[in-house]
């Protein structure tokens, strides 16, 4: 697949199949962190977090400089907009998914923050 995607109907069958698999997996690993990980890390850095809204855990994930909200924000924003899209209009927002993609560093960059972390904190 060559990026930026210009066109959904012009990718393979096995391109829509990554994409999708991609936008689906990246999907799950952000609802994860957010369910669960962040909490788990923030209760292994010594910080109670269970009288702590989302809000509140995502503010102190940036003081600890491991995320910043409106980047996460902005991950989150395009995940909502991409899944909830069907094939059949995917050409209308094929500039979401191009940021999408180049902007799911990022989540990576966090998971391996949140790993050096939760190891340094053993």
């Amino acid at each position: 697949m060559h990026l930026p995607i210009r066109s959904y109907d012009e990718l393979s069958k096995m391109e829509k199949f990554a994409l999708n698999t991609f936008i689906f997996r990246f999907s799950k690993l952000q609802d994860l962190l957010g369910r669960r990980i962040f909490r788990a890390c923030l209760e292994s850095f010594q910080i109670p977090t269970e009288d702590m809204s989302f809000s509140d855990i995502l503010k102190t994930l940036e003081k600890e400089k491991i995320l910043d909200i409106d980047n996460w924000s902005l991950l989150r924003e395009l995940r909502n907009e991409i899944a909830y899209e069907y094939p059949e209009e995917m050409d209308e927002t094929i500039e979401k998914i191009n940021l999408f993609i180049t902007r799911s560093e990022e989540l990576l960059a966090i998971l391996e923050r949140l790993e050096n972390r939760c190891d340094a904190a053993e």
